[in-house]
């Protein structure tokens, strides 16, 4: 049973590889084209640094590891099709079948070699993908001049000292520097106490944030004499320091699309967020679907171990591969679709995270049970 398995898992393992090399392939491509545009055009305030062909190379050589995440899955899946297609076709399979090659037993072998594509997928989605987005992002950086986070900036929330503040970040700079910061400071009656704007300012090691350029206006407990009118006295300020809980990393996050972050990040990501009452349903559907996504290389494995059962003529194993390819594409887009509907009709994370394996699982055992246990 060891040659079985091993037949079968160099000849599911190299299709699999092979398959994933022609999708970053094509994706590498794309993403280089959409780069072209960029190329020869100098960073904005330092015309000696210019977007070359060998910065845009490097970008698009970053976002490999993020397809690689992406397509692992369907990539299993068209890889394990491909290949039980054509064991069948040519009836190696029903020779390994009459060598003690039962269901059951196919079953639990292709659950093992599955285990490894889990985890795989789990590192490089974990590990590869968030690093190599983060330098990425740190390399467009250098030359659009900033890290932006959309028109509107990063905005990020904190309780200390029965107070609450409202930060916004409008961009970060490559070195780490907070540019275009606004702070709006509440009591819990949710009255408005101060506002502070900078330019620019520094995250210490001790969570203090150095604003420069600062022109801070309070609003809560000056009126003028005799009436009700309340005072908005404003300064302006080289310098001040303002303690907060936020951290670097807490505003290094909020940059990044939850998608793109590690496990463990998006996990206390959303525990910040839940401790300041915010509301944190798209990163923890983020975070379900990390934890269930490399779980779907089983799924798609199961799915493809039908396609050995069946009857193929000259010529129809073509067919195949390509229904394994739309399921495949079908999956990927039904990962992304329940994400928005469990957005829209409030779902539990969990479950718009999980209901596209829940749904192919079901799909696949029964393929199973039809086509391998019934007939």
């Amino acid at each position: 049973m060891s040659v079985l398995r091993r037949l079968i898992y160099r000849e599911v393992f190299t299709a699999v590889t092979t398959v994933t090399v022609a999708f970053i392939g094509l994706f590498f491509f794309f993403d280089f084209i959409d780069e072209l545009s960029g190329i020869g055009r100098p960073a904005p305030g330092a015309t000696q640094l210019v977007y070359e062909l060998r910065h845009a190379l490097l970008y698009v050589l970053l976002q490999t590891p993020n397809r690689m995440y992406d397509v692992l899955p369907i990539s299993v899946l068209i890889g394990s099709v491909f290949v039980f297609a054509r064991l069948a076709q040519s009836s190696e399979y029903t020779i390994l079948r009459t060598s003690g090659l039962g269901p059951w037993r196919a079953l639990r072998m292709l659950l093992g070699l599955a285990s490894a594509f889990v985890v795989i997928t789990f590192v490089v989605g974990d590990y590869a993908a968030p690093e190599a987005t983060k330098a990425g992002q740190l390399l467009k950086a250098r030359f659009a001049g900033r890290l932006d986070a959309g028109p509107t900036g990063a905005w990020l929330k904190e309780r200390q000292n029965g107070q609450e503040a409202l930060v916004n970040v409008l961009a970060l700079s490559p070195d780490g520097q907070l540019q275009n910061i606004r702070i709006f400071e509440y009591n819990q009656q949710g009255n408005l106490l101060a506002r502070t704007q900078a330019q620019t300012g520094w995250i210490t090691p001790d969570d203090t944030w150095q604003l420069s350029q600062v022109v801070r206006t309070e609003f809560a407990g000056h009126r003028h004499a005799g009436t009700d009118t309340p005072l908005t006295p404003t300064q302006t300020l080289p310098s001040l320091n303002w303690h907060s809980t936020l951290t670097t990393e807490m505003v290094s996050v909020a940059f990044l699309q939850p998608d793109r972050m590690s496990t463990l990040a998006l996990y206390s990501y959303v525990q910040h967020l839940d401790a300041t009452g915010q509301s944190s349903q798209l990163y923890e559907i983020a975070f379900w679907r990390k934890v269930f996504y490399p779980l779907s290389c089983l799924v798609m494995m199961v799915l493809a171990l039908p396609f050995a059962y069946l009857h193929f003529r000259s010529g129809s194993i073509t067919g195949y591969v390509f229904g394994g390819v739309m399921i495949g594409i079908s999956f990927f887009l039904l990962n992304n679709v329940f994400g928005y509907i469990g957005r829209l009709n409030d779902w539990q994370p969990w479950l718009a995270a999980a209901s596209p394996s829940l749904i192919y699982t079901l799909i696949s055992l029964s393929a199973f049970g039809w086509l391998v246990l019934r007939r």
